[in-house]
């Protein structure tokens, strides 16, 4: 694609699917390859401001990025404002990411409980002055990922959305659920329409586009300018090429989960790149033939050489088996559910 579809303040995005930044997941590799298959962006997993005061080495190597990323936005959280301006202030001058993204979505109770993540829906007063702030010292885009409100009877995104607009935010994305709904029920599509209508910067929908089907519902029923995905993309990162799972090829999904595998390795290590990939691995083969023989193998195995060996013969017993998979074969691959951690936001 030539032509930018939207801008975030100057920086042109040319492209309308966007991985969502979850925690546990959205890391480097895992980023890299969304991008590979149409994610116009990329969103960090959210870091704590306190963890990177403290100078946290892991809280640091959560920013690592590739130049082919671009644009990436850097996503922070804290419930201190002065704490997270300077830490802002830090990790553009050091690392120069494109933009600066607040979460204020994070329903788990050990960030919103201490007003952090959704916890700041809860204090308008303190997002006016944060992105006040931001806007004025950052010389980069300062964003904003919101959900609906705290509860149902505090739903004020509205309220908020012009508060961040008011005060130089350069971008919405909006998770269609409130604090307390974490990722239960059904996410809510009319508010972020309603927040399209009453704002002029972009506004990225978010919550519960499963399927491709739904990435042109959610479009035509918000006009927001891009859609953020996030756990449906988790064991179907061609959704960013507008393919369902049932769309995906035995070879184009064996193929990728070797060289995610190998990506793990090269960037976690050997011990903790198994580790870490398995929870992924799970979800690129359920409901696949075969995969329920293999699964509890391969969530226990330790070693990148005893995961081969499984996953060979996985691969053997799917070939042996002359099983071809088609679009028409939907049935055979249930609807995503849920991950098995619960991305943060």
């Amino acid at each position: 694609m030539t032509t930018a579809l939207f801008f975030i303040r100057e920086i042109p995005i040319y492209g309308d699917l966007i991985l969502s930044p979850m925690a546990g997941f959205s890391d480097k590799p895992f980023r890299a390859i969304c991008r590979e298959l149409g994610s116009a962006m990329s969103y960090t997993e959210f870091v704590s401001a306190d963890g990177l005061a403290h100078n946290n080495r892991k809280s640091w190597q959560y920013f690592t990025y590739d130049e082919a990323e671009r644009p990436i936005a850097f996503q922070l959280f804290d419930h201190e404002v002065d704490r997270l301006v300077t830490q802002c202030q830090r990790v553009v001058d050091r690392l120069h990411p494109d933009t600066i993204d607040i979460n204020m979505g994070c329903s788990v109770n050990n960030v919103a409980q201490r007003g952090a993540g959704a916890g700041l829906l809860r204090t308008p007063d303190k997002i006016a002055e944060l992105f006040r702030r931001l806007s004025t010292t950052l010389p980069v885009p300062v964003t904003g990922k919101i959900r609906l409100g705290w509860d149902d009877q505090s739903r004020n995104y509205l309220e908020v959305a012009h508060i961040l607009e008011d005060n130089g935010a350069s971008a919405i994305a909006v998770h269609g659920r409130t604090k307390m709904q974490a990722y239960k029920g059904e996410a809510d599509w009319h508010p972020i329409a309603e927040i399209k209508a009453s704002v002029k910067i972009p506004v990225i929908g978010n919550g519960d586009v499963k399927r491709v089907a739904d990435i042109e519902r959610i479009k035509a029923l918000t006009g927001c300018d891009a859609v953020m995905i996030g756990r449906a993309a988790i064991g179907n990162p061609w959704i960013f090429q507008r393919k369902d799972f049932a769309d995906v090829t035995f070879e184009e999904r064996s193929a990728l989960i070797r060289r995610h595998l190998a990506a793990m390795l090269d960037y976690y290590g050997p011990r903790l790149g198994i580790v870490l990939f398995r929870k992924h691995v799970v979800k690129y083969i359920k409901g696949v033939p075969y995969a329920t023989d293999v699964r509890l193998a391969l969530l226990t195995c330790t070693t990148a050489d005893e995961f081969i060996d499984l996953f060979n013969q996985w691969e053997e017993r799917y070939e042996r088996g002359e099983y071809h998979g088609t679009a028409e074969d939907a049935a055979l691959f249930p609807e995503f559910d849920s991950c098995d951690t619960e991305p943060a936001a």
